[in-house]
């Protein structure tokens, strides 16, 4: 399961839903066959993660970091050398919609946009749209035949975490998924990202693992694109033809400072979240990045390791801050 929250449907997307969720029962080999994937069974855990040690922290932070006290964490100020601080034994883990934030990356590479561009049109596929019936999984409500620019789609698969949306991306840019996850592993590959394995474009599959040191790196690019930083730190937005406001599931969006980048949950990955905070005050621009992954115990609910991951980070990101505005004020 993957952060399962749906955008609620219109009266005539429930009855599509309904019809199509049906005849996903009756196509779901047939698509296999031609190497489409119809996500709708479930998932293994992998074993729970052992932390070591926690890492030494960096003499760049001046207090012990309040680190979360399982799963593994990381956390640097960006261009400031010697300030990655690490927590826990960094072995590849599940990283549920995290791995969207990659995707991302790959669509804004091969078809790059202008900060206020939208970009081609893409229509959405049939696939796509019995996805939005999917009920294990984070989808958005989205028809067969409608269409939607590229930053459109990006939005629609960032902010609410509409696997369906990464999904038709993927098979957008390179013709089916596993060719698009083959590319999010080149792109991985030339990041230094060596325990990272992409399966997918949405994260929903266990088999896609990473560690918080790898998504640091991955945050670090991410931070570069003036598109993504803009879609990662929106609250809300709307999409013409979806009903209703669309929130971002990045709770911590609220607290001063913070302007991404993406949280993922699952049954595999626990609670994760990649973030990003500025400091609010002072004249010098500074930049921290963090991870934490595998958060929440194993018999917590979804929510409940959603939870624990904004717990963890929320703490983190505050020690951050303080740490920033340190550095402003002028010994007396």
């Amino acid at each position: 399961m993957n952060e399962p929250r749906t955008i609620p449907l219109r009266p005539r997307d429930r009855l599509y839903a309904a019809v199509t969720r049906v005849l996903v029962v009756i196509v779901s080999a047939a698509l296999a066959v031609g190497g489409w994937l119809v996500y709708t069974g479930a998932q293994d855990q992998p074993p729970r993660l052992s932390n070591s040690t926690p890492a030494s922290i960096s003499s760049a932070w001046p207090w012990a970091l309040p680190w979360p006290s399982t799963g593994q964490a990381a956390v640097e100020v960006a261009g400031k050398a010697d300030s990655l601080s690490v927590y826990g034994e960094q072995r590849p883990v599940p990283i549920a919609s995290v791995t969207k934030v990659m995707t991302a990356l790959v669509i804004l590479r091969d078809h790059p946009l202008g900060r206020n561009a939208a970009g081609p049109s893409i229509q959405v596929d049939w696939q796509a749209a019995v996805e939005s019936g999917n009920r294990d999984e984070s989808t958005v409500p989205i028809t067969a035949g409608q269409v939607f620019t590229e930053r459109q789609l990006l939005e629609l698969m960032l902010i609410p975490s509409g696997n369906n949306a990464a999904r038709l991306l993927a098979r957008w840019d390179a013709g089916s998924e596993q060719a698009f996850a083959r590319k999010m592993n080149a792109a991985a590959a030339k990041l230094g990202m060596t325990n990272t394995t992409y399966t997918g474009a949405s994260g929903y599959e266990p088999t896609t693992v990473s560690t918080a040191v790898d998504q640091l790196k991955l945050a670090r690019q991410a931070m570069k694109s003036p598109v993504l930083r803009d879609i990662v730190a929106t609250a809300t937005t709307a999409v013409p033809g979806i009903a209703g406001e669309i929130v971002n599931g990045n709770a911590l969006l609220g607290l001063p400072g913070v302007v991404g980048i993406k949280t993922g949950t699952s049954t595999a990955a626990g609670g994760a979240l990649l973030w990003a905070v500025r400091a609010t005050s002072g004249g010098r621009d500074r930049l921290v990045l963090g991870v934490v992954l595998r958060q929440g115990d194993p018999d917590d609910t979804l929510e409940e390791k959603k939870e624990a991951a904004f717990v963890a980070s929320r703490k983190l990101i505050e020690a951050a801050l303080r740490y920033l505005n340190s550095e402003r004020t002028p010994a007396s």
